[in-house]
């Protein structure tokens, strides 16, 4: 039988922010002695009303509770609740003392006072033009935050993303989302579309409403994008805008082509189909264009001392020879505006590197190196002795203004840019980068085109290659060193499509080994033993700091999420101090991923680190990421997820002293040679693949077929053969 309960919270005991769910105790109306209510709130604090609809029920562990159906929470009316209630240290510049001598200048009319007559703080001692400034700002920010999460809440959206949506959003929040709900898609990561409709729906918006089509076919385009294209297919984009919105084609089709004539969106032919654009990526696609053939246009930079002496000095104080092909990639990078070397692991690419900054500098060029992501750069760094950031860094990017400080207007100060690992960099940061290049400056591409594509959209080094436009050096000869490697034999093998040759001489220790596993709870079982066992014994390595298991699939039951709840417990068990948000525990230890660039704090998207420390107090954890503690608030704790295990395309740019690679046929939409390829290469001293040989061998021989919508590449070879 159902039952109502009114009272005071007199504290709270839990509350979930993610879920919203509570354990509160209510000193009702009737009675003196609290009661404990369990129920769902987005939020609430000591001293408030609450109006609870539910059923008394007898709990084994803590006996008789009030189970709500639903609970109403409004502000204390009571002195007694108004006091603890500002005594609570939700308003900032309110403690314990100040709220008692609040309420006994104002009493029941604290509030009104607060927020509709400030001036009448001033007739309180202890509070002076800042105090009183501190506590209006808090007052209106507690308001505004209450109200937002209200609101989503009761439209199905948890109250710590309502936080970060009101972060963004600020105090217009409400405003801005009654204006078009569909923003919530479009600017917060975990908002889906479907999500965003449903909370227009609720609002009013019809299903065949413009301002829906028109959030439906830019979602749709995004997806595109999400999936790697720079533009999306005419014909294709109508069908599953179609499909996602729950109407035919023709009415999307109106709307579309009203997009195209107000320039929301560019059409435009890629080779004989007809593709739309986001007006950004055909901005950058176009000016990379035009900045690329304004360099290639420029004569060859002369060289102010002759290559054959600079060479051998060279050559004799690395003491090294270089053979042939990597003599002409020297000579290439050191006379060329703009130039790639390009080739797999073992051909000498790092070494190239080395010798060209040696020409460079005999020849007084000022030199930047830079890569797409902080783990490449400091790859880059190591190996060549030399300063290496991130493009963001290089560029410095301001995360107030949403801007790059050094653009078209404000050049690099450089002669020129080496940038390592671009098959990684996408289309918009590729643009960024050209533009902020001085015109005289040459640039030297450098990575290895048969790794996986960038994250974002395009394909850049290899639709620059395939153009044949742009003077490339293709490196192939294997060297004796790394010739010896099992490693780097394996991935050329792997690129050529031949299965790979494991490691089977169990008197030696060697680089690359073959476990086979049928079935994925075999390969848990089996990943288990070579984790807490074999590796640590044999190899003297850290199963959590060392290895890295790299999955192709999200999904799974080898797949990241998965593996990484499986790991977490297996390497880092619990125990320890611990928090769960989004569904997610985070332990003290655990190894954690950045999942999105964070400017403030200069961490980016695939930044690994560790939890040093949990605070329940300041509801805060640390992270060590490559010795600096950056802290998180709970509500932020998105951002990180477990890094026991991630996806080979996270772990491009990466290198990892060891490295397991689970195969099995469920994975078979990503038994992809690329991938196989891709994960193999970021091993330095360890591979080991447990899984079925099927799984390998269809991952080995099966080439991706499949290919990204972009203009790049046709675009700028019809551009130079335009007189």
């Amino acid at each position: 039988m159902t039952q109502s309960i009114t009272g005071t919270v007199e504290r709270v005991v839990f509350h979930n922010v993610e879920t919203g769910f509570c354990v509160l105790k209510v000193i009702l109306q009737d009675l003196e002695a609290a009661v404990d209510v369990v129920g769902k709130v987005p939020a609430i604090h000591e001293g408030e009303l609450v109006v609870g609809n539910g059923e008394w029920v007898q709990n084994k562990d803590y006996g008789k509770q009030f189970k709500a159906q639903s609970l109403h929470i409004s502000p204390p009316t009571s002195k007694e609740g108004i006091e603890r209630y500002l005594a609570s240290g939700l308003i900032d510049g309110i403690g314990p003392e100040l709220a008692s001598r609040l309420v006994k200048a104002f009493g029941e009319d604290v509030f009104d006072v607060i927020e509709k007559q400030p001036k009448r703080l001033n007739e309180v001692s202890g509070i002076g033009k800042k105090r009183k400034e501190v506590i209006l700002g808090a007052w209106k920010e507690q308001k505004s935050v209450r109200d937002i999460m209200v609101f989503l809440y009761s439209h199905g959206i948890s109250t710590s993303r309502a936080v970060k949506i009101h972060k963004k959003y600020g105090h217009e929040a409400i405003a801005k989302l009654l204006e078009n709900p569909y923003a919530l898609a479009r600017d917060f990561i975990g908002i889906g579309f479907k999500t965003a409709d449903q909370i227009a729906k609720s609002l009013g918006v019809e299903q065949d409403s413009p301002k829906r089509i028109r959030a439906g076919i830019e979602f749709s385009v995004s997806q595109f994008n999400l999936d790697g294209h720079t533009a999306a297919p005419r014909d294709g984009l109508l069908e599953q805008t179609a499909s996602l919105l729950g109407l035919d084609t023709k009415a999307v089709e109106i709307e579309l082509d009203q997009q195209i004539d107000h320039q929301e969106l560019i059409q435009s032919e890629i080779g004989e189909q007809l593709c739309l654009y986001l007006p950004p990526l055909h901005y950058a696609e176009t000016r990379i264009i035009e900045n690329l053939n304004s360099k290639l246009s420029r004569q060859a930079e002369p060289l102010r001392f002759a290559f054959e002496d600079t060479l051998s000095s060279i050559q004799k104080e690395a003491q090294i020879s270089l053979a042939k092909s990597q003599i002409q990639a020297l000579h290439l990078a050191l006379t060329q505006p703009v130039s790639i070397i390009t080739g797999g692991p073992g051909v000498g690419k790092t070494t190239i590197l080395r010798c060209l900054l040696r020409a460079l500098e005999r020849e007084n060029r000022r030199v930047k190196l830079c890569a797409p992501t902080g783990r490449a750069a400091r790859r880059l760094s190591e190996s060549t002795q030399e300063e290496a950031t991130t493009i963001h860094r290089l560029l410095e990017f301001n995360p107030g203004l949403q801007r790059f400080q050094y653009d078209h207007r404000k050049r690099l100060e450089c002669d020129a840019l080496i940038l390592d690992e671009s098959s990684m960099v996408d289309l918009t940061l590729f643009h960024q980068l050209l533009r902020a290049l001085p015109d005289h400056a040459s640039l030297t591409l450098v990575g290895d085109a048969d790794q996986l594509p960038s994250v974002g959209p395009g394909q850049v080094l290899g639709d620059l290659i395939n153009s044949q436009v742009v003077p490339t050096a293709k490196l192939t000869t294997i060297f004796r060193q790394s010739a010896q490697s099992e490693i780097v034999e394996n991935a050329h093998r792997i690129h050529q499509g031949v299965v790979p040759v494991p490691h089977t001489d169990k008197e030696t220790l060697g680089e690359f080994y073959f476990i086979e596993a049928e079935d994925p709870s075999e390969v848990l079982s089996k990943i288990n033993i070579v984790l807490t066992e074999r590796i640590p014994k044999r190899f003297q390595l850290n199963p959590i700091k060392d290895v890295q298991i790299l999955t192709p699939m999200h999904k799974s039951q080898v797949g990241v999420k998965a593996l990484n709840t499986y790991l977490q417990e297996l390497l880092n068990p619990p125990g320890k101090a611990q928090i769960e948000r989004y569904n997610q525990i985070y332990r003290l230890g655990d190894k954690v991923m950045q999942l999105e660039n964070d400017y403030d704090r200069e961490v980016f998207n695939g930044d690994l680190g560790y939890i040093s420390s949990i605070d329940e107090v300041s509801q805060s954890l640390l992270v060590d990421i490559y010795g600096r503690q950056v802290r998180y608030a709970f509500t932020e704790l998105d951002q990180l997820t477990p890094a026991y295990a991630c996806t080979i395309h996270k772990s491009q740019g990466s290198e990892y002293p060891a490295i397991i690679i689970p195969l099995v046929t469920q994975h078979f939409m990503m038994l992809l040679r690329k991938v196989l390829y891709t994960a193999v290469t970021r091993a330095k001293r360890l591979v080991i693949i447990i899984g079925s040989r099927k799984a390998l061998e269809i991952a080995t021989q099966r080439d991706d077929q499949s290919h990204r919508i972009s203009g790049l590449r046709e675009r700028l070879q019809s551009s130079r053969l335009t007189p």
